[in-house]
C-alpha cells in the first residue's frame, strides 16, 4: 500500500526493537532497495544489536513480510484523517484524496515512494511470502479507496462502464509508476505531472473535464 512519511512514524518509542526495525526497514529499502539492504544496515538505522534482531524475527523476509503488513496499517489513517475524507460528495472525496497523494510528493524520493511497491519489483519471483505480503498491501490501498469510488459512480454515473475496483487499481498503477519515473531523475516533480494527469482523467470519466 502507498502511504505517507511522518517522523513520528519513523522514530518508533525507546525500547520498541520491533517497530523500530520495521520502521528502519521501510525507510532503508525505500533508499536502497531490498536486495542492497542487509540486516545489519537495518540494525545500525534501527539502533538495535543484531542479537534483538533474531530475537524478533527468523530472518530478512521475515522483517520485510512483517513490515509489508505494517506498511498497511501506516497507511489506514491516510482514509480516515485528512479534511477531504469528511466531504459529503463521495467524488469530491476522491478528488480530495488525489490531491492529498499530489501533495505528498515533495522532498527526497525515498521519503514518498512506495515500500511495499519498492521490495515486490525485486523480490516476487524470488519470495513468494514477500509477493504475497506486498499484494495483500497493495491491495488493501485499493480496498480503502474502491468504496468512494462506487458511490461517486452511484451518484454522478461514470463513462466507458469502469467498474470501482478497476478505477482503484488504476490509481494505485498510476501512483506506482509516477514513483518510479520520479526515481529515474530524482525528481519529485515527475512524478507530480503523473498523478495531475491521473485527476485529470478521473474529472474526465465523471464529465468534469
Amino acid at each position: 500500500m502507498t502511504t505517507t512519511h511522518t517522523p513520528s512514524q519513523d522514530r518508533p518509542q525507546r525500547g520498541n526493537a520491533r517497530a523500530k526495525l520495521i520502521a528502519a526497514a521501510h525507510q532503508t529499502v525505500r533508499r536502497k532497495g531490498y536486495a542492497a539492504t542487509s540486516v545489519d544496515e537495518i540494525c545500525a538505522a534501527a539502533g538495535v544489536t543484531k542479537g534483538a534482531f533474531f530475537h524478533h524475527f527468523a530472518s530478512k523476509e521475515a522483517l520485510a513480510v512483517a513490515a509489508a503488513e505494517g506498511w498497511t496499517a501506516r497507511a489506514a489513517p491516510m482514509f480516515e484523517l485528512p479534511p477531504h475524507t469528511k466531504l459529503d460528495d463521495p467524488l469530491d472525496r476522491l478528488l480530495g484524496h488525489i490531491d492529498f497523494r499530489l501533495a505528498m510528493l515533495e522532498g527526497p524520493v525515498e521519503d514518498f515512494t512506495c515500500f511495499v511497491g519498492t521490495m515486490v519489483q525485486e523480490a516476487y519471483a524470488t519470495s513468494d511470502a514477500i509477493r504475497a505480503a506486498c499484494e495483500a498491501s497493495i491491495t488493501a490501498y485499493c480496498d480503502a479507496l474502491a468504496p468512494d469510488i462506487e458511490a461517486a459512480i452511484a451518484r454522478h454515473g461514470i463513462a466507458h462502464g469502469v467498474g470501482a475496483m478497476s478505477l482503484a487499481r488504476h490509481v494505485q498503477a498510476v501512483l506506482q509508476g509516477a514513483f518510479i519515473m520520479a526515481k529515474t531523475a530524482n525528481d519529485p516533480a515527475i512524478a507530480r505531472d503523473s498523478v495531475t494527469h491521473l485527476k485529470r482523467y478521473i474529472l474526465m470519466l465523471f464529465g468534469r473535464g
